[in-house]
């Protein structure tokens, strides 16, 4: 269903006729289609209904639905997809970063594009040294078990705008769960992989410059025509 509606064609019915004895050649779809949009299936998680459960993915099904975002730009299309799901990413304010070691030198060049278009930065001790050192400029934050100020005041006071959070390993550390957990229980939106975020950042910045627009999805998927011909209306 999904590939359906962003190539435009009705995969299941060809497959269907295709069945029952007609060829590809009888219903006019011979070649690949390469949509010139991109489209990015987002899942929805219910995490909101279960207070207390770790944001963390896993191999067990965890979402209740899944919605689509579609757009000339991988990243818009990314961020319309979250936009979908319930989490508008934001356009200014705070984003507040902790990852794991081996992904401190990929987060780099997400934090200076997010420094770069007007995002103040926050981070814990590890992350915000990592910055600093490539010259981001980030104000660092005690660890919970630590101190204060920290994370969670910035989340209750609703002081930051998005969260980006990868899990340090298999079994993930307090703070971790506890900032995750606190992000869903106050809508923030979270994003747990750096690969992730560089898509959304890259979809903030498409936002800021040119804005969301609007298709409607017969728009994007003018790339079949069924051949108006007996066999292929049978």
């Amino acid at each position: 269903p999904f590939v359906s509606k962003a190539i435009g064609v009705p995969l299941a019915n060809i497959a269907t006729k295709i069945m029952l004895g007609r060829t590809l050649e009888e219903l006019g779809f011979t070649k690949e289609i390469v949509p010139e949009h991109f489209a990015v299936k987002q899942s929805v998680f219910p995490f909101v209904r279960f207070p207390g459960v770790d944001a963390v993915l896993g191999p067990e099904m965890k979402s209740t639905g899944e919605v689509m975002g579609i757009d000339a730009s991988f990243g818009v299309a990314c961020a319309k997809g979250l936009q979908g799901a319930g989490h508008a990413l934001p356009t200014e304010g705070t984003v507040f970063i902790s990852v794991r070691n081996a992904d401190k030198r990929d987060i780099i060049f997400i934090a200076k594009k997010l420094e770069d278009l007007g995002f103040d930065l926050a981070a814990t001790e590890g992350t915000a040294a990592a910055l600093a050192r490539n010259d981001v400029s980030v104000r660092m934050l005690q660890r919970i078990s630590v101190g204060r100020p920290n994370i969670v005041d910035m989340i209750k006071n609703r002081d930051v705008r998005l969260i980006i959070n990868t899990v340090s390993g298999k079994t993930p550390r307090k703070d971790e769960v506890a900032i995750r957990t606190l992000a869903i229980a106050h809508g923030v939106p979270l994003i747990s992989t750096v690969s992730a975020a560089a898509a959304f950042v890259g979809g903030i910045e498409a936002m800021k410059k040119h804005g969301l627009s609007v298709k409607s999805l017969q728009e994007y998927g003018q790339h079949y025509t069924p051949p108006n011909t007996p066999a292929a209306r049978k």
